[in-house]
């Protein structure tokens, strides 16, 4: 009996000791596994903030490239698709900071007359029409010009007086049609700023003609005017 109890001590010694080791091998391996583990979502980690950067950067490229198309889309317009004046004889200065729409006198004028046409409505509501809806803030200014020829059968003293008298008849339209008359200037230049040689019956009609301009920087108050002879967009008082 005494026997089996001494080979029984070793055996559940060595049993123990066996479990024991059993544990211990099932620990590190726990404890490996959950290195793993975390090693394993620390990676994830990095990786999805890589692939949300990834994105975030794919949508900068997407913004950038629309972007540049936006630009060559604008490069490609012309002034007046780009201003708005469409179908309008337009330029734009960038160093001037100015975009003028010409108007040939034919189209507003009759021969030696500062009265509008009637079918003059047409081009003239769509640029109070643009000024309106794009340049509501910025100054106008209309200005008269002529051919050299002088005056011989209409009213006017010169071609000075004819161009400032035109130019007030654009500058009182504009002003009853909605535009600011404080915005509005009239200016006449008569012929001294010619675009096309007087020499020619073509380079004169040319000539003959009426800007309305756009300031897309503010006119300074004791800014000077633009052409020789300036004038109110205000009607003038009867003489008593």
């Amino acid at each position: 009996m005494r026997f089996v109890r001494k080979s029984i001590v070793p055996l559940i010694v060595v049993t123990s000791l066996a479990w024991l080791s059993g544990c211990t091998d099932y620990k590190k391996k726990y404890d490996y596994l959950n290195v793993e583990h975390q090693n394993l979502r620390g990676r994830y980690e990095i990786l999805e903030s890589e692939r949300e950067d990834l994105a975030h950067r794919v949508v900068q490229d997407q913004q950038t490239i629309d972007e540049l198309r936006r630009q060559i889309e604008e490069l490609n317009k012309t002034p007046a698709q780009a201003t708005g004046f469409e179908g309008m004889d337009v330029a734009f200065d960038a160093a001037a900071g100015t975009i003028t729409v010409t108007l040939p006198n034919t189209i507003l004028f009759d021969s030696g007359k500062a009265e509008l046409k009637s079918a003059t409505s047409k081009e003239l509501d769509q640029i109070v029409s643009v000024i309106k809806q794009k340049y509501a803030s910025k100054d106008i200014d209309v200005v008269g010009h002529t051919d050299t020829d002088p005056i011989q059968k209409s009213p006017w003293k010169d071609n000075l007086a004819l161009s400032s008298e035109r130019s007030m008849s654009v500058a009182r339209y504009l002003v009853k049609h909605g535009i600011a008359d404080k915005q509005v200037r009239a200016v006449g230049c008569g012929s001294t700023r010619p675009i096309a040689s007087n020499a020619t019956a073509d380079g004169k009609a040319k000539n003959r003609r009426v800007e309305i301009v756009v300031n897309m920087r503010q006119r300074g108050a004791a800014a000077p005017a633009p052409a020789p002879a300036a004038a109110s967009a205000a009607k003038p008082k009867p003489k008593k």
